[in-house]
């Protein structure tokens, strides 16, 4: 399957719409574009520069979450070859999108490609001097499955199979092409899960800015910090070079 471009996918109830984009724009220096969808359910969080790649929606039932968006030139195709590789299909909309859930079960869905999404948005530069990205996208896997999950997604994408022996954390792709990093880690949860993580150069400066807009530190280490935003949600800010991503 050929994946032009990535799009994560922000799933939020109803009752912390509002406020949890607010955040997530603030977060990320973006601008909120006029809703869309039946029930005005959708939005696009446009970068200051390059093409959008995170999106909100509105859900009426369950906690929400996250899932991942994959823009391919055939969505039907894709599908054939994602259900092949064990996903299941959930829906098709009139717009094409077909809703799958991949072997143990997290959401994802095969959408149309269109010109627009091609060039990869820019970090921001912070007052002060910090520089940061959402640019990954992280599915928490339960240990069991995990070999399973890489593979899987590994041969969806196109990289092939490989040998996660002795390994937590499979990175999938840093193509400067796409507009995400799509990483597999290895967890001791029993569901399947998705966070979003982001780059910075200065990981305090990083989360004194998110604590100022509501977030809360949860943990922290040498090179990383868990944080909760305002909802609870889980998210990453990691130590690395904003621009490359490593």
């Amino acid at each position: 399957m050929h994946v032009r471009w990535l799009t994560a996918f922000f799933d939020f109830p109803a009752a912390e719409f509002g406020p949890e984009v607010t955040f997530w724009r603030a977060i990320t220096g973006s601008t909120v574009s006029p809703p869309r969808g039946p029930a005005k359910e959708f939005a696009t969080l446009e970068p200051f520069h390059g093409d959008p790649y995170l999106r909100v929606q509105r859900v009426d039932d369950g906690p929400g979450g996250m899932h991942l968006n994959l823009h391919v030139d055939d969505p039907a195709v894709g599908a054939a070859e994602a259900e092949a590789l064990g996903a299941i299909p959930e829906s098709t909309a009139d717009d094409g999108v077909i809703t799958m859930r991949s072997p143990v079960g997290g959401i994802f869905c095969l959408v149309p490609w269109t010109s627009g999404e091609e060039v990869r948005a820019r970090p921001i530069r912070w007052p002060g001097g910090a520089i940061s990205i959402v640019d990954q996208l992280r599915f928490q896997v339960p240990s069991a499955a995990f070999d399973a999950e890489v593979n899987f997604w590994s041969v969806l994408t196109g990289k092939g199979p490989i040998d996660t022996t002795d390994l937590d954390e499979v990175a999938l792709n840093n193509s400067p092409r796409l507009s995400l990093q799509v990483v597999i880690l290895r967890t001791d949860e029993s569901e399947p899960s998705a966070h979003t993580a982001l780059a910075a150069n200065n990981v305090a400066d990083e989360v004194e800015r998110h604590e100022d807009w509501g977030a809360t530190l949860v943990s922290r280490d040498a090179e990383s910090a868990q944080m909760a935003d305002p909802a609870g949600r889980l998210y990453c800010i990691t130590r690395r070079n904003p621009r490359t991503g490593l």
